[in-house]
């Protein structure tokens, strides 16, 4: 994932959680909050992503990490503007291979409405 799409700075992660809404289903939980105004950022959505270490060890989490930055990395043109965007792993995604991380994804990104259009990424 590109340098301008990720979201890295703590109090970002704390501004999703405090102030955004969020949408789950079993392996993920996907946090979203509309970026402030006149920050000077690019216009794009960002994506930040934590997997706790009750997921499993520092491979299988850095694993989940991988998976999920290649299946959003793909996605980014059909989503929303201006969206910050956390993405929190739970533990039945440790066993998940790319595909099933994929329709996953795309299952609770609809339910966040994070989709510009319907489209089928």
């Amino acid at each position: 994932m590109q340098k301008e799409y990720r979201l890295r700075r703590r109090n970002d992660f704390r501004r999703v959680f405090r102030l955004g809404t969020s949408a789950a289903n079993r392996q993920f939980v996907v946090y979203i909050s509309p970026r402030q105004a006149g920050t000077g950022i690019l216009p794009g959505p960002r994506i930040g992503i934590s997997v706790s270490k009750k997921v499993g060890n520092a491979v299988v989490r850095n694993r989940v990490k991988r998976l999920v930055k290649e299946v959003t990395r793909h996605w980014i043109p059909d989503l929303k503007e201006g969206a910050d965007v956390v993405i929190i792993a739970r533990n039945p995604a440790a066993t998940m291979d790319f595909y099933q991380v994929e329709s996953s994804l795309r299952h609770v990104f609809r339910r966040a409405k994070l989709f510009k259009k319907y489209t089928r990424p």
